[in-house]
């Protein structure tokens, strides 16, 4: 049944009603707290300030609070509120309000989600979307101008792949970046960082990586009330979806100073970590003033986000070893590693914690090396260094991770949507070291888990149905993808709770359900623990909550 919230009127009859008023109490058939000191509960009280003042059996902790506020759970589970390790927040609100191509399976299915999309835009608007993956179309093959510019001959179309890593453009749009570019889009030359896909020397229209530079530079700057929309649409949805917090990796300074107005007036209903933008204008900030965080407890910026290299789908991710389905290509380096080593000092001279986007084997080995080298004698410390995404590592280098204290930090539903594909980019031999998540935990590494949404769907469900399963939502492969790398479903709630609590630095406030931490949980229908593997994408998010009050309450949504 769906959780009740009941005042209890008699309190204010009492001598010590004030007091008692201060105190809720929810009771639910079964609380799983991540606290290894206390695994199960069936009752948690909480003060007016969201904090924890009591986690134990409902019987005990009613006599103890007979006053409190009562919220009933009934035979639902509680479990803590989970953080997504890594997330995009922006871009999810982005992607909430830009043409959804995701799951296309064709491209005439991508034209016909555009031309829908379309018609809700004014006359001249840039045709905005995200989400295409051409490993889903027959052949497999990049898109180009050609297959946009029938249905749009005039406007320009720009469109995101699924990584965030390539982006495909029609011919109107390319006419405004070769107008605007200092260098023509034909010929042998390449960005850094990135690459123009050419047909002989003509720009097909897919830029990858650091040349997708080239179109952002002319598309329409989003106003205020734009970005503000997205981030309350971003917001809602991670409530609906369970999420109390995010590690928002590669936010700038326009987006932090629009999260700290959120904050301010109290609608920011979630947590978030924020990460400063790589070597930009939040960086700057933070070895300037240090490290900031807001008052109300639910945003800092503590962190820089650097890139290694690209993605595994657009072949951009960098390989020790070409990738087998395109020989002489290794991929791409995002960062040049002189300069990247630069960037991670300066962190470390600046205070900050470091996350390295690092998706293939060579650009993992990258960081590891220069992480190793610029920390020295301090790579024991309690530095929380991490390495996002850790995708394909060489089976060498995992052991590396846990004595240099790296955090690997992992997205379960990258291997379950990968699998179709990773095996025609990698061959066989280099899935050993893929998607290893129970290697990582074997060889003593600390994994945070999350979603890279927009990328991916922001539901945590779905992570957890993937790390447990290494199934999509069809129960296919039968038996999982590479199945010994398996998680549990405890291994898999902690990866999303206590993990990743740890992973921001945030383990003394959240990701448990304790006394003295913050009261961010979530209701479910079920218990996680408990329920069949194949069924944990379909576990029901009754109501989320941060500092012990509702930001989503599924019955009010019904």
């Amino acid at each position: 049944m769906p959780p009740r919230l009941i005042v209890l009127a008699c309190a204010c009859l009492l001598p010590f009603a004030a007091a008692a008023a201060q105190v809720s109490l929810l009771t639910a058939a079964s609380i799983r707290t991540s606290d290894p000191q206390r695994p199960t509960a069936t009752a948690l009280a909480w003060d007016d300030q969201g904090r924890i003042l009591a986690v134990g059996d409902a019987r005990q902790l009613s006599r103890r609070y007979p006053q409190a506020r009562r919220v009933e759970a009934g035979q639902a589970t509680v479990v803590p509120g989970l953080i997504d390790a890594h997330g995009h927040v922006m871009y999810l609100g982005y992607a909430l309000m830009r043409a959804d191509l995701t799951r296309a399976r064709s491209k005439d299915e991508v034209l016909a989600r555009l031309r829908e999309y379309a018609t809700t835009l004014p006359a001249n608007a840039w045709v905005l979307g995200g989400g295409w993956d051409q490993n889903d179309w027959p052949g497999g093959e990049f898109p180009s101008a050609a297959d946009l510019d029938a249905a749009f001959p005039a406007r320009p179309v720009w469109l995101e792949r699924v990584d965030g890593h390539a982006g495909w453009a029609n011919s109107a749009a390319l006419r405004l970046v070769a107008q605007a570019s200092s260098r023509p889009l034909a010929g042998d030359w390449q960005p850094e960082g990135g690459r123009i896909v050419r047909d002989g020397d003509a720009p097909t229209g897919v830029f990858i990586d650091g040349a997708m530079k080239l179109v952002e530079a002319v598309l329409p700057v989003p106003d205020d009330a734009y970005r503000e929309q997205a981030l309350q649409r971003a917001l809602a949805a991670m409530a609906r979806d369970g999420l109390t917090g995010v590690h928002d990796m590669g936010t700038s300074r326009e987006d932090l100073a629009l999260m700290r107005r959120f904050a301010d007036s109290g609608r920011l209903s979630a947590r978030i970590d924020a990460y400063a933008d790589g070597d930009r204008d939040a960086l700057a900030d933070l070895c300037r003033d240090g490290g900031y965080q807001h008052p109300g407890g639910r945003l800092k910026m503590q962190g820089v986000k650097l890139f290694m290299d690209g993605a595994l789908g657009s072949r951009g991710a960098a390989l020790l070893e070409d990738y087998s389905d395109d020989h002489g290509n290794r991929g791409l380096l995002v960062t040049e590693p002189v300069r990247y080593g630069e960037l991670v000092a300066q962190a470390q001279s600046c205070g900050l914690q470091v996350a390295t986007h690092a998706i293939g084997d060579r650009g993992n080995r990258i960081v590891l090396d220069t992480y190793q080298r610029v920390l020295g004698d301090r790579a024991g410390s309690d530095h929380r260094w991490r390495i996002e995404h850790a995708q394909i590592v060489a089976p060498a280098d995992i052991p590396r991770f846990a004595p240099l204290g790296i955090i690997a930090s992992m997205q379960p539903t990258h291997a379950t949507s990968d699998m179709p594909w990773a095996e025609q980019r990698l061959g066989r031999e280099r899935l050993a070291g893929a998607y290893a998540w129970r290697r990582f935990i074997d060889s003593g590494a600390r994994l945070a888990l999350g979603s890279d949404f927009p990328v991916e769907s922001p539901d945590p469900r779905l992570g957890l149905h993937a790390a447990v399963t290494r199934q999509d939502r069809d129960d296919q492969p039968p038996g999982g993808w590479l199945p010994d790398q398996r998680l549990t479903a405890a291994e898999a709630l902690r990866g999303f709770t206590a993990d990743a609590a740890f992973a921001g630095r945030d383990e003394t406030r959240v990701g448990r359900l304790a006394p003295g931490l913050r009261a961010d949980f979530v209701i479910l229908d079920r218990d996680p623990l408990a329920v069949e593997p194949s069924q944990l994408d379909e576990l029901k998010v009754l109501s989320t909550w941060v500092d012990g009050k509702a930001v989503y309450d599924g019955a009010a949504s019904d």
